[in-house]
């Protein structure tokens, strides 16, 4: 079983940056599919950035946050983190770390990322 714990959300103001970090026990999550998904009020949560396991396939970021947004994994914390530049109103919303492998499926708690003037 992997739990994972996000944070590093908060309210910030346009143009602002912020750096998600998703920490991961239970398991050494290396191996893992890790991803960060958002989901603003009233929307559906929709697919931010992904890294592959063992760094093995094609990292992905959303058309609308490329360029501006970064994942990474630390793998000796067992970490995944999302960097967060030029934040714009529209990034507002909770943002969730997943982890996957093979037919394991692990969400976070999630944390809200709050951009406004």
């Amino acid at each position: 079983q992997v739990q994972l714990v996000e944070s590093g959300g908060g309210a910030v103001q346009p143009g602002e940056s912020l750096r998600l970090s998703c920490v991961a026990s239970g398991d050494n999550v290396t191996h893992y599919h890790m991803a960060w998904y958002r989901q603003a009020p009233g929307q559906k949560r929709e697919l931010v950035a992904a890294l592959p396991g063992d760094g093995i396939g094609v990292t992905f970021h959303a058309d609308s946050v490329s360029g501006r947004f970064t994942i990474s994994r630390d793998n000796a914390k067992n970490t995944v983190y999302l960097q967060m530049n030029s934040l714009k109103p529209e990034d507002t919303a909770v943002y969730y770390c997943e982890a996957t492998y093979a037919t394991s499926d692990y969400w976070g708690q999630g944390t809200q990322v709050t951009v406004s003037t």
